[in-house]
């Protein structure tokens, strides 16, 4: 009989951001397949809420209130589910911000922001993690963005963010591959239902543009994304290391994406 590759039970699943969106998405996908599952977020009350969704499928999960940008608060939540659950075998990190503005239109505090949530927020999860992994074995992920490897104006923020957190994923998979553990990055596209769309297509006519700039001519679903994350963290994903993966139904090969016309609907509505 073949085992499973997707059967996690008896393996704990840390997300940080894993309250909303893309991040809970991943965490609900684990949790299906038998994982215990640490969520970490701002918010109580989307702990709360996302708690509620995680173990209506039967399995144990826990929910920690940190901002990423505080490494003490960082290492205080993964340490509390390591002494719950044991040591962590997938690891993501999800945390983002994210809004619309030329270079100009932009406040230093605007993009120290960005920096502070996606770049440095990314460090402090990883960083602190590190202990608390198992190893050999662990599956580290990253959450990115095309904005990382595809200029687009309006996004410098993201984009230099992005850009260090591929940067990042790919040093420490040279640097934790001793260790046995596996660094990777996952670069979703429009994905249904999410913050990031919501701001970025923020009416029917940028949905309808960023539509066709799709090859698959689709958005993507929270399991698309899900589904891969999956894949890195089992055995599939095993010789898998260092990765910046594209999961965007090829609207990266599209190249910058013009959000002139999504900043002025912005503005208007401001």
């Amino acid at each position: 009989m073949t085992t499973d590759p997707f059967d996690f039970k008896g393996r704990t699943v840390f997300v940080a951001g894993g309250s909303s969106g893309i991040n809970l998405g991943i965490a609900d996908a684990f949790a299906r397949h038998g994982a215990s599952v640490a969520i970490l977020s701002r918010s109580q009350e989307r702990l709360d809420t996302a708690l509620t969704q995680l173990r209506a499928h039967g399995g144990a999960a826990e929910g920690y209130s940190a901002d990423v940008r505080d490494a003490a608060a960082v290492a205080g939540a993964l340490q509390q589910a390591h002494k719950r659950f044991g040591p962590i075998d997938v690891l993501v990190s999800g945390a983002a911000g994210n809004f619309l503005a030329p270079a100009l239109g932009m406040s230093a505090n605007g993009f120290k922001t960005v920096v502070d949530i996606d770049l440095l927020g990314s460090f402090n999860v990883l960083r602190a993690s590190h202990e608390f992994l198992r190893k050999p074995g662990a599956s580290v992920i990253s959450i990115s963005a095309s904005q990382a490897f595809v200029p687009t104006p309006y996004q410098a923020h993201v984009c230099a963010a992005k850009a260090g957190v591929d940067m990042l994923t790919r040093t420490l998979a040279m640097e934790w591959g001793g260790d046995g553990i596996r660094v990777n990055s996952i670069v979703p596209g429009p994905i249904e239902g999410t913050e990031g769309i919501r701001r970025l297509a923020p009416n029917d006519a940028e949905r309808a543009r960023m539509t066709e700039r799709v090859p698959l001519r689709r958005y993507g679903s929270l399991d698309d994304i899900a589904g891969i994350a999956m894949v890195l963290s089992s055995p599939l994903g095993a010789y898998v290391t260092g990765v910046v993966l594209p999961v965007d139904g090829g609207i990266s090969l599209s190249g910058p994406r013009d959000f002139s016309a999504a900043w002025a609907a912005t503005r208007r509505e401001g």
